[in-house]
């Protein structure tokens, strides 16, 4: 037997144990896999195919040797099969290659009748393999039938299950759903459709869909279109007739259905009825649009048709926009309650209605008690002045309520706007500002749009809002104002005031800060901060010199005025006796304020207190006989007054030297501010005032340059 080749992979991956193949084995092995896999597909790597044809051969050649090859040669048919050499031609190729070679084999020459034996054999093989691919084949017929069973099985489950689920879907939903022949008649109809359509099923199994059509030709065409495939499906809302005279329009959506050859067998109709729903949307748009209390549209509203207005708004005639604002409406739901308060509200919309009746204008209740009108003017509308004197006229009628006649005034900001595009934004804040002006004048004001005073709220407003995070950022610092006494000229002591370094207008002084902080309730936590600052820094300069701080009206009747004071006393270590505190002479005069209070229990800790703005009404002499004061300081109208007078020895002269004496008599001190000349300082000097300070005496410095 020839020794196996050098190297061979077949050799190299024969079974521990197994004696190796011979070279002659190997090749027609070899031989026989490079044919049959030219046949077919086997999945197995190249040396797996080799390594079983090896095996199937040494099985063939035992069984050409063997007494009776049939069972060796039909297995070897089996796997040939079970390999998956079932090509056309893998079965021929098998045998063209062992009928050439097993002669061949050297072990082999010695069997009597050989060609006889592998003809035996190589039948056997055959037959296996036939027999093999027979059953191979009836299993895959026996799998595939298995396979259609139960897909017609499962698929005559889902048409069941579908079929329940639909009949489930048609018979819950509260929409009317209806199958139709290519006729129009209705083959089947859920319970939601009769209810919509308030018919029976027996009156629709008599009926077409073209019987309930209010437009039956137009759902024809619609149909026929369908049915020609030009489009998938019609939605849109028809009208659909319930009785002689009575209709429905629902929404509609009709489709063609296929049946299984594809071809069109019936229409669905599917019937949404949301006149309830779309009810609802318009009572929700309409409440979302419109004041509840008087039915005026809101500012939402007025907003969306004043932007319109702008674009469209015809440069000749122009628009006016009218904002009022009731005068004293608390008074009127505080006194008699919210009820009249809320007829009165109705009552001004129905006048302003009287009032533009003829003119294309839009009527609005803002927020509270504020009104907006806005006329498309035409040549026939009144001008301004006209309107505002009818809004009044119409507002001063009284209203009764509960047997009480109440009536209103209001404050009006008009605005004209002769340009289109302008931004809707600028008119509604030009409108607000304007109106403010007006409600600044008193009760029943108007003012018309001015342009330069606009722009001074605007600068105003911009500066107030921006003030909190100047401070936060140091932009507003405290300075000190000297203050001397007047008769010898020497230092009597320091005010401490607030200064804006503001990086775009320079310096802003302490009256215009208080102002702005006024405006947006910056004052208390300001006012506080600049006390406490105040009282820190006493330590740096002269222990004789008072300090003196002013306060706002809302500093002087914040009950916790007191609390802040003593707080700051007690954490700075500064004598009460140092500090001069300023109350506007106002508060003092207004009943029930806590002002009179405060100051009464600022002086009996030793505080200095000084009443500022003396001096222009009777009222504010009373208050020296009323609390114990310490010091006045003359107010600055009545200064400047004293400063612009034309004649010497005027009557303002004299009222001013009396009022000194009067205060002197009170046992109190007088304090004069704003002096800017030599001539002031000489009057007030000579008038008997005590204190003064002003440019006069030196500008307000910082710490560091009071202390040079």
């Amino acid at each position: 037997m020839s020794s196996p080749l050098p190297h061979d992979p077949l050799s190299a991956h024969a079974p521990s144990g197994a004696a190796e193949p011979s070279r002659e084995h190997v090749k027609l092995v070899r031989k026989w896999s490079y044919l049959i896999g030219t046949t077919t597909f086997i999945p197995l790597s190249h040396n797996e195919i080799e390594q079983q044809l090896l095996s199937m051969l040494g099985r063939v050649v035992d069984a050409v040797r063997a007494e009776e090859p049939e069972e060796l040669a039909l297995a070897v048919g089996a796997e040939l099969v079970d390999m998956n050499c079932v090509g056309e031609t893998s079965l021929r190729r098998t045998l063209e290659v062992l009928t050439k070679g097993l002669p061949t084999l050297t072990e082999l020459r010695t069997v009597e009748r050989l060609a006889e034996r592998v003809v035996i054999t190589l039948g056997a093989l055959s037959s296996g393999y036939v027999e093999a691919l027979r059953q191979s084949i009836f299993q895959q017929q026996e799998n595939l039938n298995r396979a259609l069973f139960k897909a017609a099985r499962d698929t005559q489950s889902s048409l069941v299950a579908s079929e329940a689920r639909f009949n489930e879907i048609v018979s819950c939903t509260t929409s009317g759903v209806a199958i139709m022949d290519l006729d129009g008649r209705f083959t089947r109809t859920n319970r939601a459709l009769r209810e919509i359509l308030d018919r029976s099923q027996n009156q629709l199994a008599e009926l077409s869909v073209f019987d309930l059509a209010e437009d039956p030709e137009r759902l024809r065409r619609v149909m026929d279109d369908l049915l020609a495939g030009e489009i998938e499906r019609s939605r849109q809302r028809r009208s659909l007739l319930l009785g002689e005279d009575d209709h429905v329009q629902p929404m509609t959506t009709l489709s063609l259905l296929r049946g299984g050859d594809g071809k069109p067998a019936h229409y669905a109709l599917i019937v949404e009825d949301d006149s309830e729903l779309k009810l609802l949307q318009s009572q929700l748009k309409h409440q979302s649009l419109h004041d509840v209390l008087t039915g005026l549209p809101n500012r939402q509203f007025f907003t969306t048709r004043l932007e319109s207005v702008l674009h469209k708004v015809d440069p000749a005639t122009g628009a006016t926009l009218y904002q009022l604002d009731l005068d004293a409406f608390s008074v009127i739901t505080d006194g008699l309650g919210r009820h009249v308060g809320d007829q009165l509200l109705c009552a001004v919309a129905e006048r302003l209605k009287r009032v533009f009746a003829g003119e294309n204008a839009m009527i609005a209740r803002f927020d509270g008690d504020e009104f907006a009108v806005l006329v498309q003017n035409s040549p026939s509308t009144p001008d301004v002045v006209s309107t505002v004197k009818a809004i009044n006229e119409e507002l001063a009628e009284p209203l009764y309520v509960d047997n009480r006649g109440v009536a209103a005034s209001a404050c009006i900001g008009v605005v004209r706007m002769p340009t289109p595009g302008v931004d809707l934004a600028e008119v509604l804040r030009t409108a607000n500002l304007t109106l403010h002006r007006a409600k600044r004048n008193g009760r029943r004001q108007w003012e018309l749009f001015d342009l330069d005073r606009d722009a001074n709220d605007r600068e105003s407003f911009s500066l107030a809002a921006a003030m909190p995070g100047a401070w936060e950022s140091g932009e507003v610092e405290v300075v000190y104002r000297p203050q001397v006494e007047l008769g010898e000229g020497s230092p009597h002591g320091v005010e401490a005031v607030l200064r804006w370094d503001h990086p775009e207008l320079g310096l802003i002084g302490h009256r215009r800060c208080v102002e702005l902080a006024e405006t947006t309730g910056l004052i208390l936590p300001l006012g506080n901060w600049l006390l406490r600052t105040a009282c820190e820094r006493t330590d740096q300069f002269d222990d004789q010199l008072q300090v003196t701080v002013s306060l706002t009206p809302s500093q002087a009747g914040d009950p916790d005025l007191i609390s802040e004071v003593l707080g700051v006393l007690d954490e700075t270590g500064i004598r009460p006796s140092r500090l001069r505190l300023g109350i506007p002479v106002g508060v003092l005069t207004v009943e029930g304020c806590e002002a009179v209070e405060n100051l009464t229990t600022l002086v009996d800790t030793g505080i200095e207190v000084m009443v500022e703005d003396f001096g222009t009404g009777i009222r504010d002499l009373a208050c020296l006989e009323d609390v114990r004061v310490g010091a006045v300081r003359i107010s600055p109208w009545l200064v400047q007054r004293q400063a612009s007078r034309s004649i010497t020895d005027s009557l303002v002269d004299r009222s001013l030297r009396d009022l000194v004496s009067t205060v002197h008599m009170a046992g109190s001190r007088v304090v004069v501010g704003e002096i800017e000349t030599a001539e002031q300082a000489d009057w007030w000097r000579a008038a008997g005032c005590d204190f003064a300070s002003g440019g006069y005496f030196g500008p307000d410095r910082e710490l560091d340059e009071l202390a040079d």
